[in-house]
């Protein structure tokens, strides 16, 4: 069963009550110790549907509620209204628990989106020219990887305080003296008429018809400066050891899900198995990160 939730024309207090609603409509109501496991997500993927038949065949009754709201899903998971989400990566994670003193944490990965940087003029990263102008997202989690990716490209030098969260004031040197100009983060692709260069996140690329071999340059899935990007299952740190949750984990990982998780991803996502404690490593190192 789906349930799809959005809070686009509806305030905070009519969603929550539209939520709770719902769930209760669909018999949700019992804890992550029962055999029902309500996951959340943002775009219901095929695999999905493939874990909870294999659920399903363990004695778990996985339900999908589908939101399309990046916030809904973690207020949803700490107020115990679904028992695991699979929609963010762990920077998105670090900033909300911050932002919300939450504690939510990672009980497995799924997949890493690279970060691509695409021209229709130039080829590769040398002939981009001296002055040129290159677009990057203007949103904090975006920006801040858009510089990153632009540091490994070797196109601009950033402050080692940066991080994750870095901005056009962090950059140090600039031998192309490039004109970097923030757009809206769905605008990349569009900027690509009017500049040298744009920096566009995966997700925004496929939907603008980019394959990420098309860029001429983008972060490595599998390298440590990708590793805040990477997307994870996500429970309340009070669940994470819960044997049903522990079963859904595993069945992730299983042959099966995992041939539907790579069939879906259709080349636009690098498919990770990272264990859980090094995520909560991660994760605990940008909940420690402080620009300051």
């Amino acid at each position: 069963m789906r349930i799809s939730l959005s809070r686009r024309r509806a305030t905070a207090a009519s969603v929550a009550a539209a939520l709770a609603l719902l769930l209760s409509a669909c018999g949700m109501s019992d804890a992550a110790g029962g055999d029902r496991v309500r996951i959340g997500v943002n775009g219901a993927d095929p695999e999905w549907d493939v874990l909870a038949e294999e659920a399903k065949k363990e004695g778990i009754d996985v339900k999908i509620v589908n939101f399309d709201d990046y916030q809904l899903p973690n207020r949803a998971l700490a107020d115990g209204d679904i028992e695991l989400n699979a929609f963010q990566h762990l920077a998105f994670l670090s900033e909300f628990n911050k932002r919300n003193r939450t504690d939510i944490v990672p009980v497995t990965s799924t997949s890493v989106a690279p970060m691509g940087l695409y021209s229709l003029k130039h080829k590769k990263v040398e002939d981009i020219p001296d002055g040129a102008r290159v677009a990057i997202p203007n949103d904090p989690s975006n920006q801040g990887r858009a510089l990153l990716v632009l540091r490994q490209a070797k196109l601009i030098g950033l402050k080692d305080k940066a991080g994750i969260h870095g901005t056009p004031d962090d950059i140090t040197d600039n031998p192309k003296h490039l004109k970097i100009t923030p757009v809206d983060a769905q605008q990349t692709p569009r900027a690509l008429k009017d500049t040298a260069a744009s920096v566009i996140n995966a997700g925004v690329a496929e939907l603008a018809g980019y394959k990420v071999e098309q860029a001429v340059f983008h972060d490595d899935p599998e390298s440590a400066v990708a590793r805040p990007y990477v997307n994870v299952i996500a429970a309340r740190a009070k669940d994470k050891d819960n044997k049903n949750i522990r079963k859904i984990v595993e069945l992730y990982r299983s042959r099966t899900v995992q041939e539907a998780v790579r069939k879906s991803a259709h080349g636009a996502r690098y498919v990770l198995d990272i264990p859980q404690g090094e995520l909560r490593h991660e994760l605990d190192r940008l909940t420690r990160q402080d620009r300051g």
